[in-house]
C-alpha cells in the first residue's frame, strides 16, 4: 500500500522512531493522526512538522485503556474522513534484571502497554480498516521478540506475543485488503530507555567503543518501505539480520553470544 493520500494512525509518536514515522510518513504525502501518553513529547512532533499541520493530528492517550483507544477511532475519523493503516509503535522496556527481580507491576505494565496496548489498536481498528480499498497494519516487535535477552526476559515475552499475533493476522486477513507487516527493530538510537524510566550504562564494550546503533530515521524509513512493499517481515538494523539468521540456524550459540556480550559489558 501506497501511503501518500492515506491516513495512518501511529502510536508513541512523541518521540524516537514513532517520531520519525510520523514525519518520513507526512514527507511522503500520507495524513497522520499520532498518539502518545506525553503531551509535551507530541507537540514537540507538532513543532517540527509544522509544515504538514493541517495533515496532522495529535492525541493525548494512554494505549492501556482499551475505552480510550476505541474512542480513539471516531476521532480519528472525524478529522480525517477515514482510516487507512496503523503502525503500532508504542512500547516500554523493563529494568536490566533477571525474571526473578522483577516485581509484578513492572511485569503488568511491560505487557499491557508492549501486547495489550497493541491488540486494543487492532481489535478498534481492523473493523474500519477492513471498509477500505487497500489498508495495513504494521507491528513493531524488537529483536528480543525472536532472540533471548538476559534482563529483558519479560520485554522479550511481551514482544514475542506481539510477533505470533502479528503472523496470526497475516494469515487471518491474507485474502482481504488488509495486508500485515511484522518489524524486528535491533538496537536503534532512542529515548526508549529514558522514557521508559530504566537505568543502564551507556551502550558501549568494555574497551569504550560505541556500538553501531541504527538511527530512529533510518529505522523509520525500512518500516515505511516495508508498509509499501507489503513485506512480511522487516529486519530492522544489521544486528537484526544477522542475528535473526544465527538464531534459526543455531539459536542456543545465538541465545549464548548475547549472554556473554552483556556479561562481557558488565550489563
Amino acid at each position: 500500500m501506497k501511503v501518500n493520500g492515506k491516513t495512518i494512525v501511529v502510536t508513541g509518536g512523541g518521540s524516537g522512531m514513532g517520531r520519525e514515522l510520523v514525519l518520513g510518513l507526512l514527507r511522503r504525502g500520507a495524513q497522520v493522526a499520532t498518539l502518545d501518553i506525553n503531551e509535551e513529547n507530541l507537540l514537540e512532533t507538532a513543532r517540527l512538522a509544522a509544515d504538514y499541520k493541517e495533515k496532522l493530528s495529535t492525541y493525548v492517550v494512554d494505549i492501556t485503556s482499551r475505552e480510550a483507544i476505541e474512542s480513539l477511532v471516531d476521532l480519528v475519523k472525524e478529522k480525517h474522513g477515514a482510516v487507512d493503516g496503523i503502525i503500532n509503535n508504542a512500547g516500554v522496556i523493563q529494568p536490566f534484571v533477571d525474571v526473578n527481580e522483577l516485581p509484578y507491576e513492572k511485569i503488568e505494565q511491560v505487557m499491557n502497554i508492549n501486547f495489550y496496548g497493541t491488540l486494543y489498536m487492532v481489535k478498534s481498528f481492523l473493523p474500519e480498516l477492513l471498509k477500505r480499498p487497500e489498508a495495513h497494519i504494521l507491528n513493531i516487535a524488537s529483536m528480543g521478540g525472536f532472540l533471548p535477552v538476559p534482563g529483558q526476559s519479560i520485554y522479550g515475552a511481551s514482544k514475542a506475543a506481539v510477533k505470533l499475533m502479528t503472523e496470526g493476522l497475516h494469515s487471518e486477513l491474507m485474502d482481504t485488503n488488509v495486508g500485515v507487516t511484522i518489524a524486528f527493530p535491533g538496537a536503534i538510537k532512542t529515548d526508549i530507555m529514558k522514557n521508559s524510566q530504566v537505568e543502564r550504562a551507556s551502550s558501549s564494550d568494555t574497551s569504550g567503543k560505541e556500538y553501531k546503533l541504527t538511527t530512529a530515521a533510518d529505522a523509520a524509513k525500512m518500516m515505511i518501505d516495508a508498509i509499501e512493499e507489503n513485506a512480511y517481515r522487516v529486519m530492522v538494523g544489521n544486528d537484526a539480520k544477522m542475528m535473526d539468521r544465527l538464531y534459526r540456524l543455531a539459536p542456543k550459540k545465538a541465545a549464548s553470544i548475547i549472554a556473554d556480550k552483556l556479561k562481557d559489558a558488565g550489563k
